[in-house]
């Protein structure tokens, strides 16, 4: 896979010369649709659609929607913003999922332990079955994290950084991702807040240093999946997990029935985190400072 500065230096990037030349096609509509804004919603309501039909599905539908989301957002890239996509590369997928994926565990995992050693959390077995959940866990988990990064990172992150620099791409999709989540049971002010700074912001930074949705989707596919074995709610939602989890003290050391999102530890882990992907973002000249011409 292309470094992170080279994929930024990369067409992913910037629109493509060919791309550019189609800009005169399709009169006025063609030309709205083909600017940042006009290609970021086309995108988000395609991959949107995708996954509001089969996020829910049996089996394996959620990855196989997964899949059918990311040649959305080809096509949507390819063909309507004339772009080239090296975030969605295959070559070096596999490694960039690992490296995103271990991040995401560990800050679970070190989340979930420093809330019980304070006792905020006390664990036992639940006794459903294991393959069962495991399998069930990890499909829906995975649909849900690829669609989620392409429509946020993908789609929204990289138009708006095209439009107005990378600070403002983040600030706007971090706040736009917590709101999105007020819908959810337990929900509060508080909760987005938290959201927005321990998963919005840190995974707009994550990607900015990587410029690989695999990276950002292996992160938040462990976060989730992980939260999700251990029975801890996820965004308020509490499937079956191989876990229960009993709550005991604030609500802002557990996070409530919202669910460890809601808690004061891993936002402030996720602010330490996001300030040393900013360092990398910098130096691998991850960051624009503002909206890049065309080639």
């Amino acid at each position: 896979m292309s470094t992170p500065s080279a994929a930024h230096d990369d067409a992913g990037s910037r629109p493509d010369e060919d791309g550019g030349g189609r800009g005169g096609r399709g009169g006025r509509l063609g030309r709205i649709v083909r600017a940042p804004l006009g290609w970021m919603l086309t995108g988000i309501v395609g991959v949107g659609l995708v996954s509001g039909l089969t996020a829910t599905g049996p089996g394996p539908v959620p990855v196989l929607g997964a899949a059918l989301a990311v040649a959305v957002y080809w096509v949507v890239m390819r063909r309507v913003a004339g772009r080239s996509t090296p975030e969605i590369a295959r070559r070096g997928a596999g490694r960039e999922a690992l490296r995103g994926g271990a991040v995401g565990l560990g800050f679970v995992l070190v989340s979930a332990l420093l809330i019980t050693v304070f006792g905020g959390y006390d664990f036992s077995w639940a006794g459903n079955g294991f393959f069962s959940v495991v399998w069930s866990a990890a499909m829906v988990q995975a649909g849900a994290a690829v669609t989620e990064e392409l429509m946020f990172r993908g789609l929204a992150l990289q138009a708006l950084e095209q439009l107005w620099g990378s600070r403002a791409a983040i600030v706007i999709t971090g706040l736009f991702f917590g709101v999105a989540h007020l819908g959810a049971p337990g929900a509060s002010a508080w909760s987005a807040l938290a959201i927005a700074l321990e998963a919005g912001v840190m995974l707009g930074v994550a990607f900015l240093w990587r410029r690989s949705i695999w990276f950002v989707a292996g992160l938040h596919f462990a976060w989730n999946f992980a939260e999700q074995l251990l029975g801890i709610p996820v965004s308020g939602h509490t499937p079956k997990a191989l876990f229960t989890v009993d709550t005991h003290g604030s609500a802002l050391l557990s996070g409530g029935t919202f669910g460890l999102e809601a808690s004061i530890v891993p936002v402030l882990i996720g602010v330490l985190l996001t300030v040393r992907m900013v360092v990398l973002a910098r130096r691998s000249g991850g960051l624009l400072p503002r909206r890049p011409g065309r080639r």
